[in-house]
């Protein structure tokens, strides 16, 4: 079943139970014009075409969250055939925007018709077209006006674009070196939801759509037109059609190494098979059996679609892709960020380095980006840094980062595991104390636990120089950043640029040293233990003065020290027993006293 024909099967449910459910979406709107076309529909297509392409549905009204079926109003076709021409660019000059727009439908429901307007978004050097002077962009399941910023990005990146590699000609190819099967194979794919080509019969009946797709310019296959349909790729463009995929292994028969060279559909797929093929695959109970990779599914295929999608054509390297095993996934690609989106400063008196990417949605090979999209035509928010901070806020991977190699090779590595993790959650639960009382008795949600881990985790990457990307109002997981903002847990860097906020922690929760605080307490005696015995006192000061479970064993704090050590080589077993020796003498020394004195649940003795 189409996409359509779902949204169609879903709204008679609604209209018929009067039930509420959301149909719209970034790529979907509603619109009555029962009574006649209004500017609205303009303003709807100018944002799918400036933003991310979609589908406008003719004939439903929504009003108080309910939905009337009005019907299609066949009076408004002549304005529907003249969309293409409705819009002009920054110049004021009119725009013919006839391929943007695949033909219409009129689809049968509940005993009449609806209209279907598709709108294909516009190339990146095509943005932005403007309607009566305004440009729009789609954001959630409205329409806004874009800002004279926003704007200007753009036309810079219309500058870099006509200087951008993807659309070179292939001095050494001919048309015959492109090859027609690869090509259909392509239509096929964009054909999926909505027949917009016929297939082709050979390389010159198609040749007028090779040059509308850039695949040929001026007769000569360029760049583009070689990754997706040439012949003997790796002949004509060497390492710019390769991927180089390694297991890393400290175990030497668990290595594995596989070059892969191919057409750019073809190797994206076979990477995503080469991580599956090498990563670990477990059994979900809660899903009939389902498999359950390390990492989610659909996050793998982006990512391996993004590096190869906006990978910098300029330069002559291969994509690597290295699979720790139980650690990591890391895609390591020619190029590197824009500036306007490296968020860079250090802050003096507090000592926080900031290193942070703002999650700005510019495809450096944007024709290449849409041809890697035909999988999620008319729906799905798209690929990039987005993806990754939802799949990190969900608690499917730990906090993704990026290292900068060089100015031209850079690495977006995926930590195994979770947000949440074993050491994060001892962390909050030390602190648990001090932010309740900031809550105003309350305990931090899953989704706040979440957030105010990101920043954590964070601001500890960036001290070595990793990159995060910036939580922004469009991937901050159901808006909690401002409720923790307005309790004091985090607060806006003042150096931070708009509308673009970098949040740090409260500085209490990044305290790990108590040394000052433990020396008040004991005077020099505490700088004449050994390091593993001030560790544990720190330990069970911090529990003391900020959990809401002010007590701890010796148990607790081995665990809580062994995580927060990051020492997988240490055998736990063996530090637990070390810990429960360092307790019993503290305990003997007089520095840590029993709760109720029968109980191993201890307090610093000056508490």
């Amino acid at each position: 079943m189409h996409t359509i024909d779902k949204i169609l099967a879903q709204l008679e449910i609604c209209i018929k139970q009067d039930k509420y459910e959301t149909i719209e979406t970034d790529k979907v709107e509603l619109k009555d014009f029962s009574g006649g076309v209004s500017a609205e529909l303009y303003k709807s297509v100018g944002a799918f075409l400036n933003t991310g392409g979609g589908l406008i549905i003719i004939g439903i009204r929504e009003k108080d969250k309910r939905y009337a079926f009005t019907g299609y109003n066949s009076q408004i076709e002549d304005a529907l055939r003249e969309l293409p021409k409705q819009f002009r660019n920054q110049q004021n000059q009119p725009l013919d925007l006839t391929l943007s727009f695949p033909t219409p439908e009129l689809k049968d429901f509940m005993g009449g018709k609806v209209g279907v307007v598709y709108v294909e978004k516009l190339a990146e050097e095509q943005k932005y077209v403007f309607y009566k002077g305004e440009a729009y962009k789609r954001n959630l399941t409205g329409d806004d006006k874009l800002t004279p910023n926003e704007i200007e990005s753009q036309n810079r990146l219309k500058i870099e674009l006509e200087n951008g590699r993807e659309l070179r000609p292939v001095d050494t190819a001919t048309l015959d070196d492109l090859d027609v099967d690869k090509l259909n194979d392509y239509i096929i794919r964009l054909n999926r939801e909505v027949k917009v080509e016929t297939l082709k019969a050979d390389i010159l009946s198609a040749l007028s759509f090779l040059t509308r797709k850039k695949f040929v310019c001026a007769d000569k296959p360029t760049l583009l037109g070689m990754l997706v349909c040439g012949r003997n790729i790796e002949d004509f463009l060497g390492a710019q059609s390769e991927v180089d995929g390694f297991v890393d292994s400290p175990i030497y028969v668990a290595e594995n190494k596989q070059v892969l060279k191919d057409n750019i559909l073809a190797l994206m797929e076979r990477s995503v098979s080469f991580v599956y093929q090498n990563i670990q695959v477990g059994v979900s109970q809660a899903n009939g059996g389902m498999p359950l990779p390390e990492y989610p599914e659909k996050l793998i295929r982006e990512t391996v679609n993004n590096a190869l999608a906006h990978r910098d054509y300029q330069v002559d390297k291969f994509v690597n892709i290295i699979i720790k095993p139980n650690h990591s996934l890391e895609i390591r690609n020619p190029g590197s960020f824009r500036q306007e989106q490296q968020l860079t400063f250090n802050d003096p008196v507090q000592k926080i380095r900031v290193r942070r990417l703002i999650p700005i949605a510019k495809a450096r090979n944007p024709r290449l980006a849409d041809i890697l999209k035909t999988f999620d035509r008319w729906e799905g928010r798209g690929i990039g840094l987005a993806s990754l901070v939802n799949a990190c806020l969900d608690n499917q991977i730990g906090v993704p980062y990026y290292l900068f190699h060089s100015v031209d090779d850079i690495s977006l590595v995926i930590p195994k595991g979770k947000v949440l993790a074993d050491h994060v959650i001892l962390w909050l639960d030390s602190f648990s104390g001090y932010v309740r009382k900031k809550l105003n008795g309350r305990a931090l949600s899953m989704e706040e636990q979440g957030v105010l881990s990101y920043f954590y985790q964070s601001e500890l990457l960036n001290r070595l120089e990793r990159y995060t990307i910036l939580l922004t109002p469009d991937n901050n997981h159901f808006g909690v950043i401002a409720t923790l903002a307005d309790n004091g847990l985090i607060f806006r860097h003042p150096d931070s640029p708009m509308p673009y906020h970098v949040y740090l922690v409260d500085r209490v929760l990044t305290q790990s040293d108590f040394s000052s605080p433990l020396r008040d307490m004991f005077g020099t005696v505490y700088d004449d233990l050994s390091s593993d015995y001030q560790d544990v006192l720190q330990a069970i000061y911090q529990h003391n003065q900020y959990s809401t479970s002010p007590t701890i064993s010796a148990n607790r704090t081995a665990s809580f020290l062994y995580l927060k050590k990051n020492a997988p080589a240490i055998d736990l077993d063996n530090f637990k027993r070390k810990v429960r020796y360092i307790f019993n003498r503290l305990e003997e020394q007089n520095f840590i006293v029993r709760q109720d004195g029968r109980k191993p649940e201890f307090v610093l003795n000056k508490f």
